[in-house]
């Protein structure tokens, strides 16, 4: 009797166990069908919400395609019938745009190396330096980013013309060498190291600006990327000020020299749109490449220690 009831006993024990284990299957199959409805929802949301916020700039280079008398019809032409890169070829013939491109260029370019170069050079001096002031000083340079460029702009302009810097390639980078937001970043990210780096340093007999390109440079990377995709996208796309001090067309950066393609005929919008295709690239090209410096150099300095 007592064998019957052990046989029974582990009868009922295996079939518990493949109860156990067919659960655990049906279980797992289920969270992994809903992971996948999840994941496949989120997907297409986001590509959903990618094309949203691309449109303008797809049916720009969309436009820029079209041969003009595609443009204004009465149907809703989306994309164009018959691609061509005329456009793209009229208006490099129309207007100087190679060379609006090349002074962009070298104006964002001499910008964003000045201000890595200052804004270190000040950052260094706020994080590790002890002097009579300094709080103050730090907050008089913060106090800056409350004043807007345009009640700076007349009196910028009578100094530079006083100068006789008008319409030259100092006048359109001189201005923006420096800036409190870099000033900020630099400092944020320096207050993370120990001042006990900068004094063993100092005792081994590095000098400040040693200490500087030796030790601060190669551990600020990611805040030097963050800074010079930020400032050479912001010095791509200045308008006013170049509008203001520059006069001919060899010293006109893109955003200035594109307008000209603009005339009173209908014709001018798809070159107007070819050229705008041109000179996003090169912001776009530098922004794809430096987004994750940007990331993590905007949140590196945010958690000390």
């Amino acid at each position: 009797m007592a064998e019957i009831n052990e046989t029974i006993t582990m009868e009922n024990w295996q079939y518990n166990e493949q109860e156990i284990k067919r659960l655990h299957i049906a279980m797992n199959a289920r969270a992994l069908r809903k992971r996948r409805i999840r994941k496949t929802v989120l997907i297409t949301l986001n590509i959903v919400m990618a094309v949203f916020i691309l449109f303008p700039l797809l049916y720009t280079v969309s436009v820029s395609l079209m041969p003009s008398d595609q443009l204004f019809t009465m149907d809703m032409n989306l994309l164009p019938k018959s691609p061509t890169l005329d456009n793209y070829a009229r208006a490099l013939t129309q207007v100087p745009l190679v060379r609006f491109i090349l002074n962009s260029f070298l104006v964002a370019g001499c910008i964003t190396l000045g201000q890595i170069v200052t804004c270190s050079l000040a950052a260094f001096a706020f994080s590790f330096l002890e002097f009579r002031g300094k709080n103050v000083l730090f907050m008089l340079v913060m106090a800056t980013m409350m004043v807007p460029g345009e009640a700076t702009i007349i009196s910028n302009y009578l100094t530079v013309s006083s100068m006789g810097l008008l319409d030259t390639y100092p006048v359109l980078i001189l201005p923006s060498l420096t800036s409190a937001m870099g000033i900020f970043l630099f400092r944020q990210f320096y207050m993370t190291f120990p001042k006990s780096l900068y004094e063993s340093a100092k005792l081994d007999g590095c000098g400040n600006l040693k200490f500087i390109v030796k030790i601060l440079i190669p551990l600020t990377k990611s805040a030097i990327g963050a800074m010079a995709v930020y400032t050479f996208i912001n010095a791509w796309n200045m308008y006013m000020w170049p509008l203001l001090v520059t006069g001919s067309e060899e010293m006109r950066t893109v955003q200035i020299g594109i307008s000209m393609l603009n005339s009173v005929d209908a014709q001018s919008i798809t070159l107007m749109m070819a050229g705008v295709v041109a000179i996003i690239i090169p912001s776009m090209v530098i922004f794809i490449v430096g987004q994750k410096q940007l990331i993590r150099g905007m949140f590196s300095g945010a958690v000390k220690g």
